[in-house]
């Protein structure tokens, strides 16, 4: 009876650990499916799950709910990694799930230990942390009946029906269709070893357009393409190059991805990725959203909009965000979230 005892108690107390590093959600609205939707595809989104982002995970999911006009009719992946505690897997699931109690999502362990020895110091730190990098894996994370999938990073807001996003052309060729930036510096993005070295800077030679710079945060891709092409392979390549060779670029896992894909990509209109409202890397001060229409608003940078409320220091736009954050604050009314019902 005292060994029965002593398991439980350490079994609550992990339980009870869980729960102070991890804060409590509340439930969020449910969404049903609109009138034509009998048939609709399945849009299958991929994002990360942890929990430094976990309050932006949660509210990226409930703007693409409130925003989808089917949205019984997506299913999400979320990808955890396998170097997290049993007990922290665990607390994520619960609050996923007290979140949203009935949506449909499977949780995919990310197995560190394949980008650990890949991973170079970036200008930021949480560049560098190897779920970073599983957006490389999906191909292989995800079941292959899983012939599409819309990536989104944890620290966005969509403000459209994803279905138009998910609906992207790739045409007879492309694997990847994401906004493209092509007034940014596309050379800045690269070190001088990489541009004095011949064979680096001339793998953009062959490519069918002039590469542009695009984010990584927000991509359609052609599972069965990327597995076909091979292009996991293609990107540890150049993390290899970066790691053993020579320092060609300073900006976690987005290079790997220009210096495969860039030139190759099938253009996206800027709508679907309002991207920089974080900040640069360093500062992570205040912007302004860009010329035009908006469809998602991603907080890329330094400066997260869930951080800056609770500092008391916000940016103008950070009040976008506020009304799809469902982090329970004891005794708070619930109006905010009775804005996105």
């Amino acid at each position: 009876m005292r060994v029965l005892a002593v398991v439980l108690l350490a079994a609550a107390v992990a339980v009870a650990g869980v729960a102070a590093e991890l804060p409590e959600f509340r439930e969020a609205p449910a969404f049903r499916n609109g009138a034509g939707c009998d048939g609709a595809p399945t849009i299958h989104i991929a994002m990360t799950l942890d929990g430094t982002y976990l309050r932006g995970s949660l509210a990226g999911v409930l703007s693409v709910l409130r925003h989808a006009a089917c949205p019984e009719s997506i299913a999400f992946h979320f990808v955890a990694s396998s170097a997290s505690p049993a007990r922290r897997l665990a607390g994520l699931r619960r609050a996923l799930a007290a979140a949203f109690p009935t949506l449909p999502s499977t949780v995919h362990r990310f197995d560190a230990r394949l980008v650990r020895g890949k991973i170079s110091t970036s200008v930021r730190r949480a560049l560098d942390q190897p779920l970073n990098y599983a957006r490389i894996y999906l191909a292989d994370l995800l079941p292959r009946s899983v012939s599409r999938v819309l990536y989104l990073d944890s620290d966005l807001l969509v403000v459209d029906d994803v279905a138009r996003l998910w609906d992207t052309d790739l045409g007879p060729d492309a694997a990847l269709a994401a906004p493209e930036y092509c007034h940014a510096n596309f050379t800045s993005y690269f070190t001088d070893a990489f541009w004095n070295h011949p064979e680096y800077s001339s793998i953009f030679t062959n490519r069918a357009r002039a590469p542009c710079y695009f984010n990584t945060g927000v991509m359609v891709i052609d599972l069965d393409r990327w597995r076909a092409g091979g292009y996991t392979a293609k990107l540890e390549y150049w993390m290899e190059v970066q790691k053993q060779e020579a320092r060609i670029y300073e900006l976690g896992s987005l290079p790997p991805f220009l210096l495969v894909f860039a030139g190759e990509v099938k253009a996206v209109e800027h709508r679907w990725n309002q991207h920089g409202l974080g900040g640069d890397n360093v500062a992570g001060q205040c912007r302004e959203l860009h010329p035009g229409p908006v469809s998602l608003l991603h907080w890329s940078g330094k400066g997260k909009p869930w951080l800056r409320l609770d500092a008391g220091r916000p940016c103008p736009l950070d009040a976008l965000w506020a009304p799809y954050d469902l982090l329970r604050r004891h005794g708070a009314r619930d109006d905010l979230l009775a804005a996105v019902a």
